[in-house]
């Protein structure tokens, strides 16, 4: 058994600084007193006593857990909602169905490349990257106005000031694509299945996003999509 203050100095201490030294040969006493004098004892005292280093969880991993207990919590406590509360909730289910419930299937519209219509995990050689950059951007400028038009069936939001609005809609409507892509994302084959069009993580890179960044959001679609959230919870 280990206290949580040594459960945490060992999270933060042993993939950050693991070339820790003790300025005196390691003779240094760690006790509840003096634990804090000397990190690099400390840490070797944590190893001496079965601590180890693959056992840590990885932020993603750690985020993902906090999330599933989370839920499980909600779920496990009855909420009473108001009748407005109901009201609110149906309100936006309704306005999702109009305008968000078959936005993917529409994607076939905008001139998709050919190989879009099948599994594909890297490019067919020699393709040109303007049909592929063209039909990104038509489907995006489709989900902001799909967005819009959902706002407009949301009398809450429409009672603010159009400045405000606008303000809003600028703000999130990147953030709400995201949101509603993921529910399109599949985890065994790591791409978006919108329709009958598959999207991958080296269609972003062949239209110029970064590599780097393309490994970062598919990580976040893959990290939420584990959620198992339900239409509802996306809404929301």
């Amino acid at each position: 058994l280990t206290c949580e203050g040594c459960k945490g100095f060992f999270r933060r201490t042993v993939n950050k600084y693991p070339g820790l030294t003790c300025p005196f040969a390691g003779s240094c006493e760690v006790s509840r007193a003096q634990r804090r004098h000397c990190p690099a004892c400390r840490l070797q005292k944590c190893l001496a006593a079965g601590m180890r280093k693959d056992m840590i969880m990885s932020a993603e991993a750690l985020a993902l857990r906090r999330a599933k207990q989370a839920q499980r919590r909600a779920r496990q406590t009855p909420v009473q909602l108001s009748k407005e509360q109901k009201e609110l909730i149906q309100t936006l289910l309704g306005a999702h169905t109009r305008h968000m419930g078959t936005v993917f299937e529409q994607f076939v519209h905008f001139k998709p490349p050919a190989y879009l219509f099948i599994h594909h995990q890297s490019l067919p050689t020699l393709v040109p990257v303007l049909p592929l950059l063209t039909h990104i951007a038509d489907i995006n400028t489709y989900m902001v106005q799909q967005i819009v038009k959902f706002t407009k069936d949301l009398p809450l939001f429409r009672s603010l000031p159009i400045e405000d609005q606008i303000s809003l809609l600028k703000g999130a409507a990147v953030e709400i694509c995201q949101i509603l892509l993921n529910t399109t994302f599949c985890i065994q084959t790591q791409n978006f299945h919108c329709g009958p069009l598959h999207y991958t993580k080296e269609d972003g890179v062949h239209v110029g996003f970064q590599e780097e960044f393309m490994e970062l959001l598919f990580r976040f679609h893959d990290t939420l999509r584990r959620l198992q959230l339900q239409e509802p919870e996306y809404v929301l």
